[in-house]
């Protein structure tokens, strides 16, 4: 299987979350429109069962590479989840009742 790239073309943004939204168990927590704690629980047991399988490949320098992209993308995914809600806060609370 060939190696795809992390990042789009123009190598200045992330194309996981596009990948992460086509996988099948992503597909399927969201159809109801609603993520509960059983869905989260097996999110991260894939998570874990995928650390798990990558871990012991890495030696101890692309082991502190991984490590600091995988904070580095986590923080990035709470911070654009936050953002997007604060942004959809903001613009509900701008539209005008039209009763």
């Amino acid at each position: 299987m060939a190696r795809e790239s992390w990042l789009a073309e123009d190598g200045q943004s992330t194309i996981i979350d596009d990948k992460a939204k086509n996988l099948a168990s992503f597909v399927e927590a969201m159809a109801d429109g609603h993520v509960d704690d059983q869905e989260v629980a097996a999110q991260e047991k894939r998570v874990i069962e995928a650390m798990q399988a990558v871990e012991p490949m890495l030696d101890d320098a692309a082991h502190a590479k991984v490590t600091e992209l995988l904070c580095e993308l986590s923080a990035f995914s709470v911070m654009q989840v936050l953002h997007e809600l604060h942004e959809a806060r903001m613009a509900a609370s701008t539209t005008k009742f039209r009763g």
